[in-house]
């Protein structure tokens, strides 16, 4: 069964056709998940990529607004001169709410964990993610963070 799997695949590809493998659900978990590597990598290139290139990609934290994934970069940036700069998702307690084919949000709880590397901060969120596909791919089109109350 694996290499009739994996033959079906290979010729799909060899002309062109992508197998359809994943819902919105699971194409933005996915997206996600490479946007926190590449924050936890230092890598604002990646962190880019992973933005939606349009003036109204939104980053609202705590009443602060931020519009363009220029701008959230540029802010971005200065928090990642910290020595210690991780963040960690919770991906085991997200939520998911396909809204259409083309557009998702998810839901969780992470800490961010930054500061001197002796004695680094560790702070709370509630996250929450608009996904939506573009010509380009997945792309996220807006975050929401929320300081989450200590347990």
């Amino acid at each position: 069964m694996y290499r009739r799997s994996f033959a079906i695949a290979l010729a799909a590809a060899a002309i062109g056709v992508a197998p359809a493998l994943a819902g919105p659900k699971e194409e933005l978990s996915m997206l996600y998940q490479r946007f926190v590597a590449a924050q936890n990598n230092r890598d604002l290139g990646a962190v880019r990529e992973a933005l939606w290139d349009a003036p109204e990609f939104l980053w609202v934290s705590d009443g602060m607004s931020v519009w363009g994934r220029d701008a959230l970069v540029e802010r971005m940036s200065g928090f990642q001169k910290a020595e210690v700069w991780r963040v960690e998702p919770d991906l085991a307690r997200s939520t998911s709410v396909v809204l259409s084919d083309q557009a998702a949000y998810l839901h969780l709880p992470l800490v961010l964990t930054i500061g001197p590397g002796a004695k680094p901060d560790r702070l709370s969120f509630l996250v929450s993610v608009l996904g939506i596909e573009t010509p380009l791919g997945w792309r996220i089109a807006a975050l929401f963070t929320t300081s989450a109350k200590s347990r």
